[in-house]
C-alpha cells in the first residue's frame, strides 16, 4: 500500500510540470486570440495605463500632493470608474460624474450652512431630513426610463457625493476646501480620460453601431442565399448544382443567430454615440434612433429565418420530385435569393454611407414577382389526387415564411432610405457622374451633300468658340470617293 501510493505521488509530481505547461499554452493562446479578435483591446488597455500614470503624479511630486493632499486619490479612483472602451461611454460617465458631483457638492455646502443656523440641536436632524428627501426623490427618478438610460450614473454619483458632503460637513470643519479638492480632482480625472480617450486611438461608439447593424443585414443575406443554394441543391438538376449551389457554406446558415443577440449592444451603442462631438462622416444630430429601428427590423427577419433553419435538412424536401413540388420549390429558391441579393446591396449602401441603389429596389422586385406568380399558381393550380402531407406541407410553410421575409425586407429598405435621407447619405447617380469621363467637344459642323459621279462636297463650319469677334465664313472641299 506504501508503495502505491508512493508511486502516485511520483506520478503526480511528475505530471504537474506538464500540466502547468499546458494551461500556460491555453492561457497564451486565449489572450492571443482575444487580441486578434479586435486589437483596439490592446489600444485601451495602454490608454488606461497612461491616464492612472498622469494621475498619479498628485502623489507623486510633493507641490501637487500639497495642493490636493489625500483628495487625489478621488483623481485615481475617477479614471479607474469613468474610463470606458468607447469615447461616447467615457464622455458619458465623465460629463455625469462631473456635473453630479459640481451640483451635489453646492447642495452639500448649501445644505450644511441651512443646518448650522438650526443651532447645535438641530443641525443633525435638518441634515438626515435633507439627506432622506434627496436620496429618494433621486432613487425615484431613476425608474424614469430616459433618466435611466443616459443618466442614471449621474443621479448615482448625486446621491454618493451629496450624502458624503453633507455627512462629512457635519465632523470637518473646512467644508469648502474638502468639496473644492474633490471637484478639483475628479475634473482632474474626468479631464484626463476624455482628453486620452478622444484624441489618442479613439474608439467611436457612433461608428461600431454603424457597422454593426450593416454586418447583420449581411447576415441576414448570407442566410437567404445560403438557404436558397440548400433548396438548389434538393432539385437533383446536376447543372443547377454545377452554377455554385454545391460550394454553399453552411456556416452562412449560422450568422443570423448573432443577430438576435445584439438587441443590447446596439442600444448601448446608441445611446455612448449620443454623448459622442461630430466625428468623420457622422455629423452633429445624426440619427442615431433610427439604427435602432434598423436593428429591430433586422432581429424581426432573423426570427423568420429561424422557423426556415429547421428546413435546411429536411428529408422532405429531399424526396419532393413531383412536377407541382418542383414549381414551388422554383419559386422560392428565386425569392430567398432575389431577397438576399437586395439585402446585401443595402448592406453595402449602409457600410459606404451612400442611398441604396437601384438594384437593390430591383432585386425586391423579382422576389416579390416570384410570390405573386407562387400565389397565382397556388390558386389556379389544384393538389394532386393523393398529395403526400408530409411532403407539402413543408414546403408550404417555407413559401410563407419566405413571403413574410420579402415584407420585412421591403420595411428594412424603407427604414434604410429613411436613415440615408435624415444623415444626407451621397447619392449613387451623383457619384457615378462626377467619376465619368468628360465627353469628347466637339470642334467642327459639318454638312455632307452629295454631287454627280464620284464626288461628294463636304462644307465644314466653325465652331461657336471661334465666332464672338469676326464671323468666319465655311469651307467647302470637294472629296472623290
Amino acid at each position: 500500500m506504501e508503495m502505491n501510493s508512493q508511486n502516485q505521488e511520483k506520478s503526480h509530481m511528475a505530471s504537474f510540470p506538464a500540466k502547468l505547461k499546458s494551461n500556460t499554452a491555453e492561457f497564451i493562446n486565449k489572450i492571443k486570440k482575444i487580441g486578434e479578435e479586435d486589437p483596439r483591446r490592446i489600444i485601451h488597455s495602454a490608454k488606461v495605463g497612461l491616464a492612472l500614470t498622469l494621475v498619479s503624479f498628485f502623489y507623486y511630486f510633493r507641490p501637487l500632493y500639497d495642493g490636493f493632499g489625500q483628495a487625489g486619490m478621488w483623481a485615481i479612483l475617477t479614471v479607474v470608474v469613468v474610463f470606458e472602451f468607447t469615447v461616447g461611454g467615457t464622455l458619458s460617465k465623465c460629463i455625469n460624474r462631473g456635473c453630479a458631483t459640481l451640483l451635489a457638492g453646492a447642495l452639500g455646502v448649501g445644505a450644511e450652512y441651512l443646518a448650522s443656523v438650526c443651532g447645535e440641536k438641530g443641525e443633525p436632524v435638518v441634515l438626515g431630513l435633507m439627506v432622506f428627501s434627496l436620496a429618494a426623490v433621486s432613487t425615484f427618478t431613476r425608474f424614469f426610463p430616459n433618466v435611466k438610460r443616459k443618466y442614471d450614473y449621474g443621479v448615482l454619483i448625486f446621491i454618493l457625493t451629496f450624502s458624503l458632503v453633507a455627512v462629512s460637513g457635519y465632523r470637518v470643519g473646512q467644508i469648502l476646501e474638502l468639496a473644492h479638492q474633490r471637484l478639483s480632482t475628479i475634473l482632474i480625472g474626468g479631464a484626463t480620460c476624455m482628453i486620452i480617450s478622444i484624441f489618442f486611438c479613439p474608439v467611436w461608439a457612433g461608428q461600431d453601431l454603424h457597422y454593426l447593424v450593416a454586418a447583420n443585414i449581411e447576415k441576414l443575406a448570407a442566410f437567404l442565399q445560403g438557404f436558397g443554394g440548400e433548396l438548389l441543391t434538393f432539385s437533383g438538376d446536376e447543372s443547377i448544382k454545377d452554377s455554385g449551389a454545391k460550394n454553399v457554406e453552411k456556416s452562412f446558415l449560422k450568422g443570423y443567430k448573432n443577430v438576435l443577440n445584439s438587441k443590447a449592444t446596439e442600444e448601448s451603442l446608441a445611446n455612448f454615440a449620443w454623448w459622442e462631438p461630430p466625428h468623420g462622416k457622422f455629423k452633429f444630430n445624426h440619427p442615431w434612433k433610427q439604427y435602432l429601428r434598423i436593428g429591430g427590423l433586422s432581429r424581426e427577419c432573423a426570427c423568420l429565418m429561424e422557423s426556415l433553419n429547421a428546413y435546411t435538412n429536411s428529408k422532405s424536401l429531399k424526396t419532393a420530385t413531383s412536377e407541382f413540388q418542383i414549381r414551388i420549390r422554383q419559386s422560392c429558391v428565386e425569392m430567398s435569393t432575389e431577397s438576399g441579393k437586395a439585402l446585401n446591396e443595402i448592406a453595402t449602401a449602409i457600410k459606404k454611407m451612400r442611398q441604396p441603389p437601384q438594384s437593390a429596389e430591383t432585386h425586391a422586385q423579382k422576389a416579390k414577382s416570384a410570390a405573386d406568380r407562387l400565389k397565382t399558381m397556388l390558386h389556379n393550380s389544384s393538389l394532386p389526387s393523393k398529395p403526400d402531407l408530409q411532403e407539402m406541407v413543408p414546403l408550404l410553410v417555407i413559401a410563407s415564411v419566405l413571403i413574410d421575409i420579402i415584407n420585412c425586407v421591403d420595411e428594412i429598405a424603407l427604414s434604410v432610405r429613411e436613415l440615408s435621407r435624415k444623415a444626407r447619405f451621397k447619392n449613387p447617380k451623383s457619384i457615378a457622374e462626377k467619376q465619368a469621363p468628360p465627353q469628347q467637344q466637339i470642334l467642327h459642323r459639318g454638312i455632307v451633300s452629295p454631287v454627280d459621279g464620284d464626288h461628294v462636297v463636304v462644307e465644314i463650319q466653325p465652331p461657336a468658340a471661334d465666332l464672338p469677334e469676326k464671323k468666319l465664313a465655311p469651307r467647302r472641299d470637294t472629296i472623290s470617293i
